[in-house]
């Protein structure tokens, strides 16, 4: 018995040894032969938009630069030549949709203290004064210690003309920062007796910021001091810091009028950026019918890199060089099939890495009512996957596309992940924004459907001048995602499929937040 296992076990390792030889002797034509002729063209010319896109000659398409320029008249002379019309709806901005942003980098911000009606004295360093706005002042407010300010309700009349005093703890965020101006703070002064320290504010807060220009300038004021400022802010009156942190933990605390004011003030300097949308249609037989919508972003950061280093541009390769390849390509492949039920939009929006501007813009002033939006998906960084990687949806369970999603996926032959690991990510897309304004959105991608190479990703190339083409560009599951996606805008133009009283903008989205 153990002479034929023996036998056996030598055949067997005989027969694996002959196939590999035999597979080692098989031209790479043949092997080639097994990707199909369409899945090749589309990959071909993926590389090709990429290559171009991601070429320093473009040198990393920042918005309102020269980059920009070309960026878009490449695109939409791609464009045009594929068949699609503007999709701006306005004969005086055709094809390119103006957005305006602009940019406010902290300029200076002072503080100066009284504690019972006496100067005390703090290093400019060891306080850190900024404004939403181009400047804000504040003159000799009183300081009212709310403690972690969690939930709580405060009366307009409470906050007016005081500054908030809130505690940073072990929950820092700017929810209830934001909250406590609303409610009629005239600044809120953050202590930092958590892990958080003013340098490390300080580098994160004190980066350009970037809004609409139509966005209201605001002028709210906000200061932070670490654990030793406030607590010789506090020498001589009747609290300690170690008081107030008791005060705040106990469950009947109230707020607390300090012996302390203050005189904050600090400015922004702006600059205005010019920049666009570029908007692209495939229109439908039936205008009433709404219509689909394919999103994906041109921008990236310019030259990012820092001297000495040699390599400055972010080129953007992966994100989203191959976004827009894609969207190019879908475009391409929709066109060629015959004309659909509903309008298909193919937006490419700016300033997505500076907040989601571009897709915020297009909501805000549409060129068709949002409502009439059945379906819109969005493209990200998606050169990432081999084939046959699963998919992924980015916003699964937040809109009713979930079951035609999966119904495509099934025709077409596609796994489908079932869980929610992806929504993770969703905040940080163009999708997210759309969402905000009550658009049906998702991301449907193999390059979510293994988490872990997109958080390798994150933690590598991504937003940084490695995101290039030094690197052999994976296409293969980017082909999956253009003819996922191509399926997808056929199934949604269809009103047989999707029929006109079916999934809409307001019945769609269930919930802004992620699944848990």
């Amino acid at each position: 018995m153990k002479a034929g296992a023996f036998t056996a076990g030598a055949w067997v390792w005989r027969t694996a040894a002959g196939l590999a030889l035999a597979a080692a002797l098989i031209p790479v034509s043949m092997i080639a032969a097994s990707v199909s002729r369409a899945d090749r063209e589309i990959e071909g010319r993926l590389r090709a938009h990429i290559e171009i896109l991601a070429s320093d000659d473009f040198d990393g398409r920042e918005p309102g630069t020269e980059g920009e320029a070309k960026t878009l008249r490449y695109l939409a002379r791609q464009w045009f030549d594929i068949g699609l019309v503007s999709g701006t709806n306005d004969p005086g901005n055709e094809w390119f949709a103006p957005v305006t942003l602009v940019a406010r980098e902290p300029e200076k911000g002072t503080a100066q203290f009284l504690r019972r009606g006496y100067r005390t004295t703090i290093a400019p360093r060891d306080v850190l004064v900024l404004t939403s706005g181009k400047r804000s002042l504040v003159r000799n407010a009183p300081l009212l210690f709310v403690g972690k300010a969690r939930s709580q309700d405060f009366s307009r009349t409470e906050l007016a003309g005081r500054i908030a005093v809130v505690l940073d703890g072990d929950t820092p965020d700017s929810a209830r920062q934001n909250d406590l101006l609303t409610q009629g703070a005239s600044a809120v002064l953050t202590v930092l007796d958590g892990e958080r320290s003013l340098e490390e504010v300080a580098s994160r807060r004190q980066r350009t910021g970037y809004a609409l220009s139509e966005d209201s300038l605001g002028g709210d004021l906000e200061a932070f001091v670490g654990r030793a400022t406030m607590e010789t802010l506090l020498k001589g009156t009747a609290h300690s810091l170690a008081s107030l942190e008791a005060a705040a933990a106990a469950p009947d605390f109230v707020p607390i009028m300090l012996d302390v004011t203050a005189s904050l003030e600090a400015s922004t300097n702006e600059t205005t950026i010019r920049t666009h949308n570029l908007i692209g249609k495939l229109p439908g037989r039936n205008r009433q019918a709404g219509a689909v919508m394919f999103v994906a972003h041109w921008d990236h950061f310019g030259e990012c890199g820092e001297a000495p280093a040699e390599d400055v541009v972010c080129n953007g390769a992966i994100d989203n060089a191959s976004g827009v390849a894609a969207l190019t390509e879908i475009a391409r492949r929709l066109a060629r099939t015959p004309q659909m039920d509903r309008d298909v939009y193919f937006l490419a929006t700016t300033g997505e890495e500076l907040g989601l501007l571009g897709a915020h813009a297009f909501a805000e002033e549409p060129p068709l009512p949002l409502e009439k939006i059945v379906a819109a998906f969005n493209i990200d960084s998606i050169a990432i996957a081999p084939r046959k990687t699963p998919f992924a949806i980015v916003g699964r369970g937040m809109t009713g596309l979930d079951r035609d999603i999966a119904r495509v996926a099934k025709a077409e032959g596609f796994k489908l992940r079932e869980n929610d690991d992806a929504n993770e990510f969703v905040k940080r897309q163009d999708g997210w924004a759309l969402l905000q304004h009550d658009i049906p959105a998702v991301m449907v991608t193999t390059a979510y459907g293994d988490i872990d190479r997109m958080r390798a990703f994150f933690d590598s190339d991504y937003h940084r001048p490695s995101d290039d083409l030094s690197h052999p560009l994976q296409l293969e599951g980017a082909v999956d995602d253009v003819k996922m996606l191509t399926a997808l805008g056929r199934w949604f133009g269809d009103t047989r499929r999707v029929p006109i009283a079916g999934p809409s903008a307001k019945t769609a989205v269930k919930s802004s937040q992620p699944v848990k």
